[in-house]
């Protein structure tokens, strides 16, 4: 009798297994605005975002940051919002006044906070929340301050 029932008990688990592993795994789209406080990164964590970035994404164009990953660049009037920076993922919104049009992006940030690979999607062009219009991928930089050696003290 207790065999039949681990027999059961085991034959039920598998079947939950299975039923498991054949369900693939659906990963809403989660529009960041919706995103709860509580995902939202500290005061303070998002500094390593401040300064001047390379935007490439066939042409290079430059960010400027301040201490919460917000600001501006020249093209098309855009700016660029940090909602959150959760490790070395960093999600948020691009607007471009210019053109109309806004959207979201997604960097995975190097270790060191230096550089990142990104995707960026569109969320509104004009009247049109819902467009069907693809994004596409983009690399980051942080531009460094360069030391002349001249302004660099001598030794003692």
């Amino acid at each position: 009798m207790l065999l039949r029932y681990i027999g059961a008990l085991f034959l039920f688990v598998c079947a939950l297994h299975a039923t498991a592993c054949a369900k693939a795994a659906v990963h809403p789209a989660v529009p960041m605005d919706s995103l709860p406080p509580s995902m939202a990164a500290q005061p303070g964590d998002r500094h390593v975002l401040a300064g001047e970035w390379e935007y490439e994404d066939g042409a290079v164009v430059r960010l400027t940051l301040d201490e919460q990953g917000n600001g501006h660049y020249d093209w098309k009037d855009g700016r660029f919002g940090t909602h959150t920076l959760i490790g070395h993922t960093w999600h948020g919104r691009w607007f471009q006044k210019a053109n109309d049009r806004d959207g979201g992006f997604t960097v995975e940030l190097s270790p060191d906070f230096s550089e990142g690979e990104g995707r960026w999607w569109y969320s509104r062009i004009g009247a049109d929340h819902a467009p069907t219009q693809k994004g596409g991928t983009f690399h980051l930089g942080k531009k460094t301050a360069i030391i002349n050696r001249s302004d660099t003290p001598p030794t003692p």
